[in-house]
């Protein structure tokens, strides 16, 4: 059963997300994530795009705080990312030098004379957004400064409850579609099957998908799977969307314990988000917890790059077809949706029409990219990932490294032969041997690099079944 009236998905404050007219939902006023705080480096500037926003993120060391400045100089408009951190901590402009304080203010122009206040004018300053940290993420608020304080951080509530008990996953990616197609996608529980068979799915896990939504309003919507995914077997599947760019499965079952997937959708321009996939578990047996902390980081990054790819492109081709009948206002026409396996789909369309919550309104999408920009994972993904460019940059030297050993092993093989010629047949064998060793070895790591590069063409979907006699 259906309610328009507001719902507690988050606690109470001063002021909604969304801003306070209950006909529309304003995604300016809501913070919203734009990095993992581990993927920041203090000493370096970090560009990021927020609804069409350039931003600059940056530590501010006399504060002790990241601050997320507009990517722009009052002076003569460069981007600020292309600076630097001054000596003295302060954020430094490449083109003249103007530096700033973490709250925008100029502390110097050094140009101007001594003695002139040309630095003190409200025109000498950089707009600063509201930060904050949680859960591990840095949080922006582009609306109004002064609402940032009285709007709630959309958490992950259930982590709230014994933190330390929880052994989380976390992802991220830029992908080439909306973040309401994002969240679309993984409202849609039915697809998992399919879409990601032999992935993280399996065809013959496909039934019927009865899901309920039982709480819906301007913040956002709450809904039931009591049946849950492999056919009742895992238990039953509770949803939850909190505006604008939230929403979590929870799921709780004899076998494996407590389980979330969780999505942080982030609007970066139309047609552009970036997503933070969380996957927080609490088990039954310590066993998987420990084989996951045992996991590093950037090898589980690549297993979860492969699973975001195969809704890539079929998902970035979906939301040009939309906008070609209409866009979202015409979705119940555009798309048939007789089953409830539909129902979150259709709840999360419904909360953008009619709240107005449409990110980019009037905006159009880009012509289609081609297949290999759609695969990129290394400017998407791997160059902003402090793991994944670590371990590329290690995996490049290493494999460097064995190569050059396997040549010199092959280039002495035969002065060995020559030298040692009562123990010939044993150095060629070991040498042989290690040889091949170096070879294989260089050829895994070079499939390692690739991955931190690129994704596969063809999904595992569509890759031959195994033949049963």
């Amino acid at each position: 059963m259906l309610t328009k009236e507001p719902i507690e998905i988050t606690q109470s404050n001063e002021l909604p997300a969304g801003g306070t007219d209950p006909t529309r939902f304003d995604n300016k006023e809501a913070w919203y994530p734009v990095h993992y705080i581990e993927d920041l480096d203090k000493s370096k500037l970090t560009k990021f795009t927020l609804l069409g926003q350039d931003l600059v993120i940056w530590w501010d060391r006399e504060a002790q705080n990241w601050r997320a400045f507009e990517d722009r100089c009052p002076h003569r408009l460069v981007p600020l990312s292309e600076g630097r951190i001054a000596e003295d901590g302060l954020l430094e402009c490449p083109y003249h030098g103007w530096a700033f304080k973490g709250d925008g203010k100029c502390d110097r122009i050094p140009q101007q004379l001594p003695g002139n206040t040309a630095h003190e004018s409200k025109r000498a300053c950089v707009a600063s957004l509201p930060t904050a940290e949680r859960q591990g993420l840095l949080f922006v608020y582009p609306g109004k400064p002064e609402n940032a304080p009285k709007v709630n951080i959309p958490i992950v509530e259930p982590m709230v409850e014994s933190p330390d008990e929880w052994i989380c996953l976390n992802t991220f990616r830029d992908l080439p579609y909306d973040a309401l197609t994002v969240l679309e996608n993984v409202l849609d529980a039915s697809h998992v099957p399919f879409t990601h068979h032999r992935s993280v799915g399996n065809r013959a896990n496909a039934a019927p998908v009865e899901l309920e939504v039982v709480e819906s309003g301007k913040q956002g919507f709450k809904g039931i799977w009591e049946e849950g995914p492999r056919k009742g077997k895992l238990g039953r599947q509770d949803t939850t969307f909190i505006a604008p760019a939230l929403m979590w499965h929870d799921l709780t079952s004899k076998q494996f314990g407590r389980t979330l997937t969780v999505v942080y959708a982030t609007p970066i321009r139309k047609g552009e988000c970036r997503v933070f996939a969380r996957f927080p578990f609490k088990f039954s047996s310590k066993l998987p917890g420990l084989f996951i902390k045992l996991t590093p980081r950037w090898y589980s990054h690549i297993g979860q790059n492969s699973v975001l790819e195969d809704d890539q492109i079929f998902l970035h081709y979906q939301e040009r077809y939309l906008e070609a009948k209409g866009g979202s206002v015409n979705y119940a026409k555009a798309c048939y949706l007789p089953t409830r396996a539909d129902s979150f789909v259709s709840s999360l369309r419904k909360w953008v029409n009619e709240y107005e919550a449409d990110p980019f309104p009037g905006e159009s999408l880009s012509p289609p990219l081609s297949t290999e920009i759609l695969l990129d994972r290394y400017h998407s993904h791997t160059v902003k990932c402090a793991s994944c460019s670590k371990a590329l940059t290690n995996i490049k030297r290493i494999r460097w490294g064995i190569g050059i050993a396997g040549a010199i092993a092959w280039l002495i093989l035969p002065i060995l032969a020559l030298t040692f010629s009562n123990s010939a047949i044993l150095l060629t064998i070991m040498s042989s041997v290690l040889t091949l060793l170096a070879g294989s070895a260089w050829l895994w790591l070079g499939k390692l690099e690739r991955q931190l590069y690129r994704g596969r063409s063809v999904p595992l979907r569509n890759l031959p079944e195994k033949k049963r006699e």
